[in-house]
């Protein structure tokens, strides 16, 4: 191991590879028993876990980071480029720099673990293990936040499929890190007692797994409705053109009016391209023949409303309710660049990117009531806040079902729509409820509360796709207490380390004081 480390060139590329293998866990490609050789190969290549191995902790917490998301969030090209009209070498450039600084996320969690190492091994996979949840977590708030890509999604299916709904995604990245790590103590200790009690400890997690599978956590009401999603497949660079405004509207009309059948109509995120109040004419007479037919829709649409405070119109990108429904929604996580630009004054008119259509979207309030539909609460989620698997937990506790709109064109034919995918699909396993996904291009799909996908469409045709909706009541251990106690558990680890180091530096220092 000493000689591997002695090759900086080979340490570097075992890093990159490690971050790189990471999106290989997730969807499309589900290789979820990947995760913990993930860990093994970092922990492994920079003898982090040994007290006695120096390192460079900035460079390989940044290269894993630069092979995690440049395998997995580069998709952010294809934005930039294809509807960002950015050319090919200033949407590679951009895309490089985005990876980049998210790369940098991995290097303060490296620099902050080598700055509390100690010297016992065991101690050390312990700081290590809890840093990477907390890291997760920082990075899902911090400014906007970008939850993506953590090692638990790919864990829909796994034996650990059972602790979705009591520890949710954060709780089983913990268990497949410590997995990792159980296997780089066993490979850095061999036979001892203590690594034989940390690789039993995480075979009964494991097995715990299978056995919670069976556990039905919430209940099944005995209702259901009858769904249909509406998937319109309006290319991203056609959708806001005046031309096409017209056409849009007669396709929504005509769609809707051939499945009066259903309980309730589905319309993508920004279904509608107009502002309510100029949608307002269409939007009456839809609302009157619904009412009549005994139907809810929901659809996504901007809005704008004056803000009270600056003495100006604010624009939201909204979800409401109207037929046998209502309420209204406005988004609150909002996509940096294509829904606001950070340092607007200094970047807007810059390039074609900075100036996309729709991209002054206003943050809608913490606080708003759940949408009504028929006699059911809905929470709603436009897009980008599904991925966020607090603030969804926090909207599902009083909610019989759970709906995401998502307008998943700005991915193209990427690996993007089918990670947000999977992200939703953790969503309804994490709270134990029915989630109705309907996107403009795909994939559109009703998820059971298990996280199952019952009916999707396929990507990239114009389509309806007419679903069954069960309504489930109670409440999961995650919905009930969230991320909470785990971060609360792995923040008192961290700072109890940091103490114990705090307080052996003072004592170092005052004894070196007195040899003196």
């Amino acid at each position: 191991m000493h000689s591997l480390l002695e090759k900086p060139s080979l340490v570097a590329l075992l890093v990159l590879l490690s971050g790189a293998f990471q999106t290989l866990t997730i969807a499309p490609f589900d290789l979820w028993w990947l995760g913990p050789l993930t860990i093994l190969l970092l922990l492994f290549s920079t003898g982090a876990l040994d007290p006695k191995q120096p390192g460079r902790p900035i460079l390989y917490g940044w290269l894993f980071g630069l092979g995690l998301f440049g395998s997995g969030a580069s998709w952010v090209y294809v934005s930039i480029h294809t509807y960002g009209y950015a050319s090919p070498p200033l949407a590679a450039s951009l895309t490089v720099l985005f990876v980049m600084g998210l790369a940098l996320f991995h290097a303060f969690q490296f620099w902050l673990y080598y700055k509390i190492r100690t010297p016992g091994v065991m101690v050390n996979a312990l700081i290590f293990g809890a840093l990477w949840v907390l890291s997760d977590a920082f990075r899902s708030d911090f400014l906007t936040g970008f939850p993506w890509l953590f090692l638990g999604y790919g864990h829909l299916e796994s034996p650990l499929a059972g602790w979705i709904p009591v520890l949710g995604v954060y709780g089983l990245t913990a268990i497949v890190v410590a997995t990792g790590l159980a296997l780089s103590l066993w490979l850095l200790q061999s036979q001892t007692l203590a690594t034989r009690i940390v690789l039993l400890a995480v075979a009964a997690f494991w097995i715990c797994g299978m056995m919670l599978k069976q556990v039905q956590w919430t209940q099944d009401t005995g209702e259901e409705l009858d769904v249909a999603m509406l998937q319109l497949n309006i290319p991203q660079e056609l959708k806001w053109l005046p031309s096409q405004r017209r056409k849009t509207l007669r396709l929504l009309e005509n769609l809707t009016v051939e499945h009066w059948d259903h309980d309730v109509i589905i319309w993508p995120e920004t279904a509608v391209p107009m502002l309510y109040d100029q949608a307002l004419p269409l939007l009456k007479g839809i609302d009157q023949q619904a009412i009549r037919e005994d139907v809810n829709i929901i659809s996504g649409i901007p809005y704008r409303e004056l803000d009270e405070k600056k003495r100006q119109l604010a624009l939201h990108n909204s979800i409401f309710s109207f037929g046998q429904g209502e309420g209204i929604n406005h988004k609150q996580k909002l996509v940096p660049f294509g829904e606001y630009v950070p340092l607007e004054k200094y970047l807007r008119g810059l390039i074609a990117f900075f100036d996309l259509p729709m991209s002054d979207f206003k943050k809608g309030p913490a606080e708003q009531d759940l949408l009504k539909s028929r006699n059911h609460h809905v929470a709603p989620f436009i897009c980008y806040e599904v991925v966020y698997p607090d603030f969804v937990a926090r909207r599902a506790e009083h909610a019989d079902y759970l709906l995401t709109i998502s307008n998943d064109s700005w991915f193209g034919t990427s690996i993007g729509p089918l990670q947000h995918l999977q992200m939703a699909q953790f969503r309804a396993a994490e709270n134990g409820r029915y989630m109705v996904r309907a996107t403009n291009n795909g994939v559109t799909a009703m998820i059971d509360e298990q996280g199952r996908i019952t009916a999707r469409s396929e990507q990239f045709v114009q389509t309806v796709l007419s679903a069954k909706l069960k309504i489930f009541s109670g409440q999961t251990p995650f919905s009930s207490v969230k991320s909470v106690p785990l971060l609360i558990l792995c923040s008192g680890i961290v700072f109890f380390f940091v103490l114990i180091r705090k307080r052996k530096t003072g004592k170092d220092q005052a004894d070196t004081s007195r040899s003196v």
